[in-house]
């Protein structure tokens, strides 16, 4: 059990949040930005919101003590100003002597919203408004009680798939993930402990994993898969098909991988005298399209998974859409679970990591072996995921290796590094970007860890021109033959470069400049160096916005 202390020292999370007393003490208090964050945590997970101690802190001040009437007020005004939102405040004291609100709010069995009709979601680590055709999605995600509790079939606890079950439960007992107590409980505690049974019945989850074939095929949701394979004119020339509801979820992840050859193919790149072999496919990447296609998917809708695989990638296309607040740009950073009790016998089984971990792992495996970065789509009814066979630069996968093995990266430095290795130079913007940060430099830090520390990547520029490189030293180490480009170009060489090409070609308009100095340079940074020019008298423009073409200043070099 989590004692007060340890309690106070978490970090936020989707289940955790801090706030100043300031919220709901004194002149500035604003009880309508606390109702926000209640309905926040009832529409999601619940969770517990900590008040009167600041962000950066772990304890209140020593001193602080709270109004008596604190507690019946902050019920008053939660019920006023929110709807469907049940909160349980507590006055608690720390180590310190300090006072400190804990604020306790369960999932809510329906939708809550603020009183004046605005509805929000917590994702991750913070609070997410819910607008337009997202209402709607979230009526339907929010049902009274969770797909996987309900056990309208009326199947008996008794008749579970008996070689299934013992498997599970051997499984679950041999997991290094679980907890010695867990490993004691008999078949049948087991059964309710993983909430695959409730009473005398099998929850929908039980009879999704453990349950009987025909059972299964009753639920009308439980997983079919088709592998569909195309050649280079994408003509259909093989399919497979899990279709008759014999396999588990957890069985489907094996069967899958094991029954399609292709994902076993390897190509061999050069290596010195020698050859590397390389998979196609990484089974890491794979097994994790699969878990995320079985875990996350919505079970209260019908529609197959399909693999498809074409002559250069691989598409999985899963049914419904992402869960309310997850996003193609945000999903690297999100923890968010649609089936929290599948999600958690998967975790225990070690077919998934439990906090979200698999978007980063696919990201990571993916950039080592020198490949593109995975592509997600979101359509009304699906969701899209596409990974790349080929390999950009095979010496990267060299490069990268290299820098893992002398420093033992971290797993968000390898993904930087090797975002960095496949484009050489990145903005600080760009890098963001790729990222998927929202603008926050003070994230990009994090991924940066101690690159620079450890001269693998080096930066140049400030604010806005701030650009982030391979050290050269790195590829100069390693003897690598790489092709030099203007990309790390430095911002006064740019500039000198952009003045000598005006000097040359006159009354040239932006696109010309960039195609004779350089198309791997991006159009903002040469507009950037051009307008410095222009500022410091340099250059000479005539004409206005796309019409606009520069010449060199007869007083640039004076």
């Amino acid at each position: 059990m989590t004692s007060e202390a340890d309690f106070l020292q978490q970090t936020e999370t989707q289940r955790y949040d801090k706030k100043s007393l300031k919220l709901i003490v004194g002149k500035k208090s604003d009880w309508n930005e606390l109702a926000k964050d209640c309905v926040c945590f009832a529409n999601s997970k619940g969770g517990d919101i900590v008040v009167g101690v600041e962000d950066c802190e772990q304890e209140p001040p020593s001193d602080q003590r709270l109004p008596a009437n604190i507690v019946e007020r902050i019920k008053k005004r939660i019920r006023e100003l929110t709807i469907n939102v049940y909160v349980s405040p507590q006055i608690l004291v720390a180590t310190n002597g300090g006072e400190y609100l804990r604020i306790t709010i369960p999932r809510s069995p329906n939708v809550a919203s603020t009183s004046d009709g605005k509805y929000y979601i917590r994702i991750s680590d913070t609070c997410e408004p819910v607008l337009g055709d997202d209402i709607l999605r979230l009526i339907g995600d929010r049902t009274a009680a969770p797909w996987e509790s309900l056990t309208k079939l009326e199947v008996s606890r008794e008749q579970v798939d008996s070689p299934k079950f013992q498997t599970f439960c051997d499984r679950i007992k041999a997991s290094d993930r679980v907890k010695a107590s867990v490993k004691e409980k008999t078949n049948s505690e087991l059964l309710d402990h993983y909430f695959l049974a409730q009473g005398e019945w099998l929850t929908n989850l039980g009879i999704l994993c453990v349950g009987q074939r025909g059972d299964r095929a009753r639920l009308g949701t439980a997983p079919i898969i088709q592998f569909i394979k195309y050649d280079q004119n994408e003509q259909k020339v093989n399919k497979l098909v899990w279709d008759d509801y014999s396999l588990s979820p957890i069985e489907l992840v094996e069967a899958v991988w094991q029954e399609i050859p292709d994902f076993r193919e390897k190509y061999e790149i050069p290596d010195g005298l020698f050859r590397q072999s390389l998979p196609l496919y990484d089974e890491i990447v794979v097994r994790e399209l699969l878990v995320n296609a079985l875990v996350h998917r919505p079970y209260s809708q019908r529609g197959d998974i399909f693999l498809n695989l074409f002559s250069d990638r691989l598409k999985v296309v899963n049914p419904g859409p992402l869960p309310i607040g997850v996003t193609p740009q945000n999903i690297l950073h999100t923890t968010f679970r649609r089936n929290d009790n599948l999600a958690r016998i998967f975790h225990d089984l070690k077919l998934m990591e439990r906090e979200g971990s698999g978007f980063d792992k696919m990201y990571e495996v993916l950039l080592f072996q020198g490949k593109a970065l995975p592509e997600l789509k979101e359509g009304n009814d699906r969701v899209e995921l596409t990974i790349y066979r080929s390999v950009l630069d095979e010496q990267l996968i060299d490069l990268l290796a290299m820098a893992d093995q002398q420093y033992q990266l971290k797993q968000r430095e390898r993904i930087t590094l090797g975002l960095l290795a496949q484009r050489e130079s990145l903005s600080a913007n760009e890098l963001i970007e790729q990222l998927k940060l929202h603008d926050n430099r003070q994230d990009l830090s994090h991924w940066l860890g101690r690159l620079q520390e450890l001269g693998l990547v080096e930066q140049s520029g400030r604010t806005r021109g701030t650009r982030y490189n391979l050290t050269p030293s790195l590829r100069r180490d390693l003897k690598l033959q790489v092709k030099t480009t203007l990309q790390s170009i430095e911002p006064h060489r740019l500039e000198a470069l952009v003045l000598e090409d005006l000097r040359r070609y006159p009354s040239s308009s932006m696109g010309e400049i960039n195609e004779r100095v350089g198309l791997e340079i991006s159009r903002s940074r040469l507009k950037r160096a051009v307008q410095n020019l222009t500022k410091k008298g340099e250059l000479t423009y005539t004409g206005e916005k796309r019409g606009r073409r520069y010449s060199a200043s007869s007083l640039a070099g004076q």
